[in-house]
């Protein structure tokens, strides 16, 4: 059992790590490629994914710990230091939610009226990923992508709790 969940949690962990350093790159191409865009002019952009970085980056510490500490104490419990951490992180993380928010209102204001329609509607794109990242860490699992977990899904016709907020629930 304790293979099974080293696996899993190593997935996740280099699945969060690997986005981090693959969006970068891929922001790059897509701007270098579409100039037309104005990836890098539009504040929303940089908004919408700079939360986007800072959330995979809270995802990646997460499971990181998570199986560090399965591999030194063979348990995966959460160190409470991350919980409350993370915690932390969880308000702040509303708070530039609604910040990045702010940046497409800017941009509106600023490249009005020749929006970059292309640009605006990428960086939108992110932001609604960025926020679908933080519900499924820190409310509810909106990612199903093994077996148990989708026989869970349509058992029981509802979303499970995000680890993380077990891990609230059980520390805080």
């Amino acid at each position: 059992m304790k293979g099974i969940i080293e696996r899993r949690l190593a997935y996740l962990y280099s699945g969060e790590l690997t986005s981090v350093i693959m969006f970068v790159f891929v922001s790059y191409i897509v701007n270098y490629a579409m100039p037309n865009l104005h990836l890098y002019s539009l504040f929303s952009f940089w908004a919408a994914f700079l939360l986007l970085e800072w959330l995979l980056i809270q995802g990646t510490i997460y499971w990181h710990a998570k199986l560090k500490r399965l591999r030194v104490e063979n348990t995966s419990i959460t160190p409470i230091k991350i919980v409350r951490l993370l915690h932390r992180f969880k308000g702040l993380n509303k708070f530039i939610i609604l910040l990045a928010f702010l940046a497409f209102i800017i941009d509106f204001v600023r490249w009005y009226p020749s929006l970059p329609i292309g640009g605006l509607l990428t960086a939108f794109f992110i932001y609604i990923f960025a926020i679908l990242e933080f519900i499924n860490y820190f409310y509810k699992q909106l990612s199903y992508d093994n077996r148990f977990d989708i026989k869970y899904l349509m058992k029981s016709r509802k979303l499970k709790r995000s680890s993380l907020n077990k891990d609230f629930k059980r520390f805080l």
